[in-house]
């Protein structure tokens, strides 16, 4: 082991020179690759991809590659937010995995919204969100399992996140990466032509759009109508003088932020059709912040309010922060819906033996 440290913190050395000096790379040669397949890679500060994934594995056990999995939290898709939101709802739909409730119609929804029943359908079975659990544990490593234990306690439906007309997925991602960090689950997206290219910036969102639960919607009317039946307010954001001071709103109630295009703001269509106007107060010279700035004050503040008013943001009761651990565990890698299907099989297998 400590021949082994000596190398490879030689080798981190060469590589550092290399690009303090800007000097070509040194070359490895096979030998040396083959031993730093087994020797810390992480004191090297490289990862080793290439069209092998295994040649940089140390070992191989039925939970590696679970494991390796839990340290990357955008690991399971190479999906960027661009991707998703131009692929369409079939795409954010792969990505929900319990089934969903059926839509509430003419606001007939009472108290707080909350998506997921508790079923997960795996071919002719049906499992409950504690059967998933007990299938994926084994394959999650614990420091994992805990920061989506933390997270699913933090998440609440209670408050939203609305994006229309957005023309830079740059802000969209920015806007994401906000929503799982406060702990907003539910973000929306509308956009009426979702066909224009743009630049990849999964490294602005940081893998956020995994964890989040994404709707696409083509207007405003369909998108409102959908979250009032669901018992949201709508809340536009508008710097019109019968505007709110976000400051002076109630936000412990559910509620749906919506935020506007980069230059035109919001479309005449979503300010007729929202419950309320609000702004931020601004002081400077400058009378608007950044959209995703933006998004990001409001749910900061709307967040920092609850918890004011309610002690608390996250307010899942127990049945409903078991089905979205649950749902983030199959979220947590493309493979482990095929662990699901085969454990499914496996009781399957038990109760016709019974």
């Amino acid at each position: 082991m400590r021949t082994s440290t000596l190398i490879a913190r030689s080798a981190s050395s060469s590589f550092r020179s290399a690009i303090r000096s800007k000097r070509p790379f040194p070359s490895l040669s096979p030998s040396f690759l083959a031993f730093t397949a087994s020797a810390p890679l992480r004191s090297l500060g490289l990862g080793l991809r290439g069209p092998n994934p295994s040649f940089c594995k140390p070992f191989s056990s039925p939970w590696s590659s679970a494991a390796e999995a839990a340290e990357d939290p955008a690991d399971s898709s190479d999906d960027t937010v661009e991707e998703l939101l131009n692929r369409g709802e079939d795409r954010i739909h792969q990505l929900m995995k319990m089934e969903r409730r059926s839509e509430p119609e003419g606001g007939s929804h009472r108290g707080r919204w909350f998506p997921y029943r508790d079923l997960f359908k795996s071919g002719n079975a049906a499992l409950g969100s504690r059967e998933v659990i007990a299938a994926l544990d084994p394959y999650i490593l614990d420091a994992r399992k805990e920061r989506i234990r933390r997270a699913v306690e933090n998440r609440s439906y209670s408050v939203c996140l609305v994006v229309e007309g957005l023309t830079d997925f740059g802000n969209v991602s920015a806007a994401f990466r906000s929503a799982d960090a406060l702990g907003i689950q539910s973000v929306h997206v509308i956009s009426k032509d979702s066909r224009k290219r743009y630049r990849d910036n999964r490294h602005v969102s940081m893998g956020a759009e995994k964890w989040l639960d994404i709707e696409l919607w083509n207007s405003p009317t369909d998108c409102f109508t959908a979250l009032k039946n669901r018992g949201y307010r709508i809340v536009a954001t508008h710097l019109g003088i019968h505007a709110a001071s976000i400051y002076e709103m109630d936000w412990s109630l559910p509620v749906a932020i919506v935020v506007g295009n980069e230059h035109m703001g919001i479309t005449e269509e979503a300010l007729q059709l929202s419950d309320m106007h609000c702004s931020i107060p601004m002081k400077g010279m400058v009378d608007s912040f950044n959209v995703s700035v933006a998004a990001g004050i409001l749910m900061h503040h709307a967040v920092c309010d609850r918890i004011s008013r309610l002690g608390c943001h996250g307010d899942l009761t127990s049945e409903e922060s078991q089905i979205l651990q649950a749902e983030f565990y199959l979220r947590h890698r493309e493979t482990t819906i095929g662990i699901v299907h085969e454990y499914a099989k496996r009781m399957e297998g038990l109760l016709g033996k019974q």
